[in-house]
Formats: structure tokens, sequence, C-alpha cells
């Protein structure tokens, strides 16, 4: 996002498996210990994605300027922390990084995440972004985890709409 926006950055890779995130160095900057977070330019933090997202992408066509398709933006934002991310990265943290077997995972995870993205399938069949006429951010977050999807196993085959959606994303933020 900072790149499509053309702003200046550094970006500090942080090992959450390492404990780094509970030292008393990274605790003083988020007391929650988690990752994302972004220190600005006036030294004050913030953390969680969505939130940094909001913040960095005022003042931009990232956010629709009408009401009622910001509203659907944030709904999606919303829906993102609570009916995907607890799925799709969950699973694929569980797979990925803490190298379950597929046979070792709740299948109720798996389950959602699946649903999570016949969600998205359903919505992008029609329409090229989740908001409106260009990407927002819903798309940008919503990418994040659904891209790296088949790493948890989920099959972005059985959605296309998706998968088209997810080479649209990246082209227009530059993910790849």
């Amino acid at each position: 996002m900072l790149d499509r926006l053309r702003r200046d950055y550094r970006w500090v890779e942080t090992d959450v498996m390492s404990g780094v995130t509970r030292s008393p160095e990274f605790l003083a900057i988020n007391p929650a210990g988690q990752t994302p977070t972004v220190v600005l330019e006036d030294g004050r933090a913030l953390a969680q994605s969505n939130a940094i997202l909001v913040h960095l992408g005022e003042g931009t066509d990232l956010i629709p300027a009408d009401a009622y398709d910001r509203a659907r933006m944030f709904e999606w934002l919303f829906w993102e922390q609570y009916s995907h991310e607890p799925y799709i990265a969950v699973v694929r943290f569980q797979r990925a990084m803490a190298g379950k077997r597929a046979d070792e995972i709740e299948p109720r995870l798996v389950e959602r995440g699946h649903a999570a993205l016949a969600r998205m399938e359903g919505a992008l069949t029609e329409h090229d972004w989740l908001v409106g006429d260009g990407p927002t951010l819903a798309d940008l977050a919503l990418v994040a985890y659904t891209r790296l999807a088949p790493e948890g196993g989920f099959e972005l085959e059985r959605y296309p709409a998706v998968v088209r959606w997810i080479g649209r994303v990246e082209d227009a933020f530059g993910i790849g």
C-alpha cells in the first residue's frame, strides 16, 4: 500500500515465533505484543492491520467517498477479521508454520475457510472489486491471507473469480 501511495517507510521483519514480540522493547511499542505494528513519523504506534490500513488510507481513493460504499468497505474489513482471518489464516499458520498435517486440523476451521472463500466467490463473480469500480482497502485487507490460502491446503482453483480478483489486486498494489 505504501509503495502504491509513494510513501517512504522502513520495513522491519519480525519473527513472531522467536518471542521478540514479547520482549520489553516490543511491548513498549505495542502492549498487545502483536504484529503488524506501525510506528508513525511522529513516534506514535498503531496496531491491528485494518486500523493501520484505514489510517494510512485516509484521503486516498482507497477509501470510497460515497458514504454507503465506505460503509460497505468497512463491512468487508470487519468480515475479514471475524469470518475470514480466523479460518484461512489460522489453518495456514497451523499447516505452513506449525507443520501440522491436514488430518490434524480441526475440520470446522477448514469448513469455515471454504465458506469464506465461497462468499468471496459469490461477491466477485459479477464484480471486479469487493466495493465499487476500483480497489479499496477491503480488497487489500482480504487479499493478504486469501492469496496465501493454498499454504493452508485451500484449493483456490475451486474459486475462479477469487483467483482472477487476486491477480487484479496484486497488479493494482504491486504485490507479488
